[in-house]
């Protein structure tokens, strides 16, 4: 069978050869403890120490900074839970956005149902949220503000920089998940002024299964769960060397090839649009426009066509996501979409592509032959 054109980078990216060769020794031999004192323990120690330099690296962090977690949900979690629990005498009140990952929006939620109150900032027509309605929703017992980086579904970069800074103002600890950003946009967590940020590996083209929190130094948190006395007590258990290894690799290389991979993603994400427009005309809208979005990341809705039926058509040629998900008889539009106030029937005709650094010209072109094609026929 052929294989299919990948354009869903945003969902999961492969795993980049350079990762995996890193992995391979770790899975063949290298099988020891990182926490044993003799030698083939020693080595998955310093395994662990490289990586954990490798991701301080790429984000401009120190490397006592960095904890390994399973990925970029439990990195939430514990940026979260642990920072709310950790601060609970201060207040109880929790400030996010409308647009999150439900890797927040759930923590939220049940940190809810143990008495804390969250405020849900509304975003504009782009999903962007503004600086100055979290300052103006910032209470006495206000102990936590979390904000994703990038979004998802539509791209869009969030002012991180002034939240950040309205955070410090009120002495309030910042939380940002960068899932979709590390690797994509510029993520220095000095120049942004974070004090929690999370990575999620299988966005990075590392393995699923792995991530990084952030956590600068003083910032107080506490223990996700408890047990020995690995990742410096924050995050017990021990390491997976063999993940945490091709984590590392696919920092070093994000960080390596940044601007080569920024411009592929950028070329093809443009050439895929002016394409569609060039040939669907009206009928294809692109929703949130290009400027302060991800370089990959395109969202566009399809006049008269249903979302979900028009990536079941595309079958195994084409892989993009639908913006709406087919329940039975009902449509359900998601919450992103919602929250940007977008016209239903819009919503129900929105598609993500994103497009990734072994994206090519030629690939790109094939799969826009058989969207056309697949539009037109739906039409």
């Amino acid at each position: 069978m052929k294989k299919p054109v990948y354009l869903d980078y945003n969902a999961t990216t492969p795993i980049d050869p350079e990762v995996a060769g890193e992995m391979i020794p770790y899975i063949r031999e290298r099988y020891g403890n990182p926490s044993s004192s003799y030698s083939i323990g020693r080595r998955n120690k310093e395994a662990v120490d490289l990586a954990r330099n490798q991701v301080a690296a790429l984000i401009n962090a120190r490397p006592d900074e960095i904890i390994f977690t399973s990925g970029g949900t439990e990195s939430n979690n514990h940026a979260i839970r642990g920072s709310a629990m950790a601060n609970r005498d201060k207040g109880k009140h929790i400030i996010t956005s409308s647009t999150e990952h439900p890797a927040v929006t759930e923590v939220c939620r049940y940190l809810a149902s143990l008495g804390w109150e969250i405020t849900w900032i509304p975003v504009d027509a782009y999903g962007k949220v503004d600086p100055v309605d979290v300052e103006d929703a910032i209470q006495p017992d206000t102990v936590l503000i979390t904000i994703m980086h990038a979004n998802n579904e539509v791209g869009t970069i969030q002012p991180i920089r002034e939240i950040a800074a309205i955070s410090r103002k009120h002495d309030i600890v910042f939380h940002t998940d960068a899932a979709q950003s590390v690797g994509k946009i510029e993520t220095d967590v000095a120049a942004l002024g974070v004090d929690l940020l999370s990575i999620a590996g299988h966005k990075l083209y590392a393995p699923k299964g792995i991530g990084a929190l952030y956590v600068k130094r003083g910032i107080p948190i506490e223990k996700l769960m408890y047990g020995a006395g690995q990742e410096m007590g924050w995050r017990p258990g021990t390491e997976n060397v063999i993940h945490i290894a091709g984590l590392g690799k696919a920092c070093e290389i994000a960080k390596r090839d940044f601007h080569k991979n920024v411009e592929t993603m950028f070329a093809v994400r443009e050439r895929l649009w002016k394409s569609l427009k060039n040939k669907l005309g009206g009928r294809v809208h692109l929703n949130t426009g290009t400027a302060g979005k991800l370089p990959n990341t395109l969202s566009v809705s399809f006049k008269g066509i249903e979302a979900h039926a028009l990536v079941a058509s595309l079958g195994e040629e084409v892989c993009i996501s639908a913006g709406s998900a087919c329940h039975a008889d009902s449509v359900k539009i998601s919450s992103v979409l919602k929250a940007m106030n977008m016209d239903p029937a819009a919503a129900r005709g929105t598609v993500r592509i994103s497009t990734g650094k072994f994206s090519t010209p030629e690939e790109v072109d094939h799969a826009l032959d058989i969207i056309i094609n697949t539009v037109t026929k739906l039409s």
